[in-house]
């Protein structure tokens, strides 16, 4: 997990996503807790586009490289139609993030696994009453225990010792567990990248040491 920088809004948000959200927001205010929302906006081929670039196709949380597996998911970070503070939870609890559904700044790429097998609605907060319940609440006030990598830098709360992600505190400890950040395919892609870097370094060393291995006899 590494930390994004994130681009600049595709357009299609900035005008249909507005006023789709606006919909919601009425359709919040008649007293509506269950939403549909237009995947054609989020979805679109240039939102996918634009995140694929962003995160040069790496998931966001596993940083797997999305187009060798599938066409990957546009990941709501703040689920929009429902969440659960724990996998405890028994059931989930509505209405999710509906007004962010079509906000740049909530949408990341992710594989199908960490998004669908994973995280999924799954959404922790430190102190969940302090958790926004709709569009009048204020997101600023919660702190999520999952780490946004367009916001925080991941090497602040996780490290690796080897091939292993290791957690620095709560947030690094609940993005490795929930989101399966040690899960033994991963292990195995980082270990023989690992091997890689070793071989390449012991080259490069032999290299300087003997500057005249690499010449051409005659």
């Amino acid at each position: 997990m590494i930390a994004i920088q994130r681009s600049a809004e595709p357009t299609v948000l900035s005008s249909k996503g507005i006023v789709a959200r606006d919909i919601l927001c009425q359709q919040f205010d008649n007293g509506q807790t269950s939403f549909t929302f237009d995947n054609t906006i989020y979805g679109d081929k240039s939102v996918k586009e634009a995140l694929i670039v962003m995160q040069h196709d790496k998931c966001c949380f596993c940083e797997t490289k999305v187009s060798h597996h599938s066409d990957g998911d546009v990941e709501h970070f703040r689920p929009k139609a429902a969440y659960k503070q724990s996998n405890k939870d028994k059931g989930l609890t509505k209405p999710g993030y509906y007004w962010l559904a079509y906000d740049w700044t909530n949408l990341l790429l992710s594989c199908t696994k960490c998004n669908q097998r994973h995280k999924g609605n799954l959404f922790p907060l430190l102190d969940n009453s302090q958790r926004a319940k709709n569009h009048y609440g204020n997101i600023s006030n919660e702190t999520p225990l999952f780490i946004n990598p367009t916001l925080q830098n991941p090497e602040n709360h996780i490290e690796f010792q080897g091939a292993i992600a290791v957690a620095k505190d709560e947030h690094g400890q609940q993005t490795i567990d929930s989101l399966g950040l040690n899960r033994e395919p991963l292990k195995q892609q980082r270990m023989a990248k690992l091997e890689l870097i070793t071989h390449l370094m012991e080259f490069v060393a032999d290299v300087k040491n003997y500057p005249n291995a690499l010449d051409l006899q005659e």
